[in-house]
């Protein structure tokens, strides 16, 4: 299964996928490469909602985390990547634009870890 996917199905709590916010759906899918403890899934419970610092879209705020653990380098091409999609990084921005969904965000942000930009 892919993490897209797999991200999608703990923020649906589908399939015996633990229900999770758009941050910790980021975070767990992708756990196992990063080589985070459950413990850090944990740490994102507060980040849902557009309580991620500055107001930032959860599963956005979780993605650049991840990459700035990696490749700091990175977090440009996240940035351009997700504003292209969502129209803005703050949550209720994106939101009020209804471009995406929460369950949108939380799949292009995967998709955008996952090194694809694009469907």
């Amino acid at each position: 299964m892919m993490r897209k996917e797999k991200a999608g199905k703990h923020f649906l709590n589908k399939d015996g996928h633990k229900k999770l916010n758009c941050a910790q759906s980021i975070i767990k899918a992708f756990h196992d490469a990063f080589g985070l403890s459950e413990q850090e899934v944990d740490s994102f419970a507060g980040f849902g909602g557009g309580r991620a610092p500055e107001g930032k879209c959860g599963a956005y705020y979780a993605a650049c985390c991840l990459v700035s653990k990696k490749d700091p380098l990175q977090i440009a091409q996240l940035e351009q990547g997700f504003l292209d999609a969502a129209g803005s990084l703050k949550c209720k921005e994106v939101r009020k634009k209804g471009k995406l969904s929460c369950l949108g965000c939380v799949e292009k942000a995967a998709e955008l870890l996952e090194g694809g930009g694009d469907d």
